[in-house]
């Protein structure tokens, strides 16, 4: 962030007060985009403390980048064979995207979600003491999840047209959320997912429940280590009343339940489900089942869900006190653990059939899954695996002297032309050195330019493992470097 750019924007977590907002040049960490170290004084030039990143996210480059880079090119060659199409979302929405879906109860945009306001914004906001007075447009939130903005692009974008063919699009992006950090919990995270609009047959659950388990596969997990629980939480039809036999019995027991559980009687009483109070989830495991309140139409595509998965062989566990986090899941939802991992839940989905509805479309199906990126990296170190993958091949064009700089330059454009990772040196080192600096790189093969290379226009092609070289026409090298890495 340059000097230009400081304080032009401020972020808040959840629903807090403008008051409580950053509007600093160091935007705080725990509530914010960026924290600042004090930069280089324009007038002394000393240098300030190190800039930081923010506690709960993290740099990805090297093997953890290609790690990244490896779930998005399995994805891509997975979910292609599906016909499902990429597509990227801002990273900004508006506030009403995320609160019509994910719900104005849930955790993720009552505590966790980033608020964002420009600086000029957020100076009126303190003068006025709260934000009543803004229009949609200017009530923004970095993205907690991907669902809802992949929906609302296809609203806006019109990308289901009312009798059209299905749309299904896959992402892999960047999510925001005001968590504590810990193992397995950041503040930027990243999520691979697939969103598949206007399909109301039970097949298409199946199918995303198949596609998500062959994902892991690919990933490297053993699918005996895995485990994936399903459940129905009914429709419009049926859940209504469902969920006032919860809420009655969350009252009944509410001495015994923590404070969030008792509020969520009211707001949102299937949540209390998912109470990450072992007290409390012991208490709700003999509430009324959902599975045992289902309408006739919701209990038939709940069973064909199970006979899909039977027939395509997947391994699955009904769990009806399953529910998924968001309010826009209806019906069949899922989840997959990673048994003995530590890290616990690695993925989920479920269907949800009314938000392209609650996001300003015409009534249109829908049903897709997410899986983490760092929480997939943890749950496979624990097994042993990784989801890095090895550096590409790399090949060293040494200088011998100053004078053959020119052809090494012209060598490593011809490489590097003919598609082959090529790495040189920039800084004047001697041959010893720059064969230092091959091994540092992993380079496989290091082509040698001296003054009888150059005079006689033949190169020399060391084997950086063996240690073995060969001279050869200059004409002949592209081709035998392509051969000899291939």
């Amino acid at each position: 962030m340059g000097r230009g750019l400081i304080g032009r924007v401020s972020v808040g977590c959840g629903g807090c007060p403008p008051s409580a907002l950053a509007t600093t040049s160091a935007i705080l960490a725990d509530g914010g985009v960026a924290r600042l170290s004090p930069e280089v004084d324009d007038h002394t030039g000393r240098r300030g403390a190190m800039a930081q990143r923010i506690q709960g996210t993290e740099d990805l480059y090297g093997g953890y980048m290609r790690g990244w880079q490896h779930m998005q090119d399995t994805a891509r060659e997975l979910f292609g064979t599906y016909g499902f199409d990429m597509i990227e979302t801002p990273a900004i929405e508006q506030v009403d995207t995320f609160v019509h879906g994910i719900g104005e109860s849930t955790d993720v945009v009552r505590k966790e979600m980033f608020r964002v306001f420009s600086g000029a914004l957020m100076e009126r906001l303190i003068g006025a003491g709260g934000e009543g007075g803004l229009k949609a447009k200017q009530r923004m939130a970095l993205r907690p999840e991907g669902t809802a903005g992949v929906v609302r692009a296809a609203v806006e974008d019109k990308l289901v047209s009312q009798g059209a063919a299905p749309v299904k699009l896959w992402y892999a992006e960047a999510m925001f959320r005001g968590e504590r950090p810990q193992r397995g919990r950041l503040r930027q995270f990243h999520q691979v997912g697939i969103e598949w609009m206007g399909a109301p047959d039970p097949a298409a659950d199946a199918e995303c429940v198949i596609v998500l388990m062959e994902y892991f596969r690919r990933l490297g997990f053993d699918p005996a280590r895995l485990r994936l629980r399903i459940n129905s939480m009914g429709d419009a039809t049926c859940r209504p009343a469902y969920r006032e036999k919860v809420r009655d019995f969350i009252i009944a027991h509410a001495h015994e339940l923590c404070a969030d559980c008792r509020e969520r009687a009211d707001a949102n009483p299937l949540r209390a489900f998912d109470c990450k109070v072992d007290h409390d989830r012991e208490i709700m495991a003999h509430a009324p089942l959902v599975t045992d309140h289902l309408c006739d139409t919701c209990a038939a595509h709940y069973a064909q869900v199970k006979c899909y998965l039977d027939e395509a062989g997947v391994a699955y566990v009904e769990d009806p006190t399953l529910v998924r986090g968001l309010d826009y899941y209806t019906r069949t939802v899922f989840e997959v653990d990673a048994l003995d991992s530590g890290v616990g839940a690695i993925g989920g989905g479920g269907r949800y059939d009314d938000l392209v509805e609650l996001e300003g479309g015409r009534p249109t199906p829908g049903i897709g899954f997410a899986v983490g990126f760092e929480r997939i990296s943890l749950a496979l170190a624990a097994c042993g695996g990784s989801l890095e993958t090895k550096p590409p091949v790399c090949i060293y064009v040494a200088c011998a002297a100053p004078e053959q700089r020119d052809a090494v330059f012209s060598t490593s454009l011809a490489l590097r032309r003919a598609g082959v990772r090529t790495e040189a040196d920039y800084q004047g080192r001697s041959l010893k050195s720059q064969f230092k600096q091959a091994d540092r790189l992993g380079a496989r093969l290091c082509v040698v330019l001296g003054a009888d290379e150059v005079a006689s226009g033949t190169a020399t092609l060391r084997d950086m493992q063996t240690h073995e070289q060969v001279r050869l026409p200059l004409a002949e090298l592209v081709a035998t470097v392509s051969q000899r890495i291939s």
